[in-house]
């Protein structure tokens, strides 16, 4: 197929496409049981309208900040905008905006979140103690790795500027290596 054809084919896919009929015509799923919770308009829940206090940075950085519990690994605000199934990323963002009411500020905030659920709710972990392991040891292992490489490197460049020495050379040929050299190459052109 010559990409001539390729094309063309391309384009009377796109046409065809284009002129089906029922392109206006509203989405129907294909399937309609409720094991398929994409499809099932019940599992997305009522939410309420947007605040002030819902686009505030400073709560928008501190969910950025505190992971969901759903088990989807997202932070809360990003559980909360994307995933419109997720119970767990809107009640925890009422708690977010309850303690915020408060006038706590965030770092209290965070604190009485890894109170209440553990350090697991926090994206990425205090750099102390063992963990500082997690935060430390990957750059080390890179610098490891970049050393070694390094010297591999000077030790290899050094060899190939080292003269050869002059016991290491093949004697020069003798006559007789030049005849059997000759006939070699006699034989080979015939």
């Amino acid at each position: 197929m010559t990409r001539r054809e390729l094309l063309q084919g391309a384009l009377v896919g796109a046409i065809a496409a284009l002129l089906r009929p029922g392109r206006g015509a509203a989405q129907v799923p294909a399937r309609t049981d409720s094991s398929d919770r994409l499809y099932d308009p019940s599992m997305v829940q009522a939410r309420s309208s947007a605040t002030a206090a819902d686009n505030d940075v400073v709560v928008k950085e501190l969910e950025h900040r505190l992971k969901c519990t759903c088990g989807c690994n997202l932070d809360i605000y990003t559980c909360r905008t994307t995933d419109f199934t997720c119970t767990y990323s809107p009640a925890l963002h009422r708690e977010v905006l309850a303690l915020r009411a408060e006038g706590k500020r965030p770092d209290a905030i965070v604190a009485a979140f890894v109170t209440k659920y553990g350090e697991q709710i926090l994206m990425a972990p205090k750099p102390e103690g063992f963990n500082l392991a997690g935060y430390l040891l990957p750059g080390a292992v890179v610098l490891g790795a970049g050393a070694l490489l390094a010297t591999v490197l000077v030790r290899r460049s050094r060899l190939g500027r080292h003269p050869i020495p002059a016991a290491a050379l093949a004697a020069p040929p003798t006559p007789a290596d030049d005849d059997r050299l000759q006939r070699a190459l006699a034989e080979v052109d015939d």
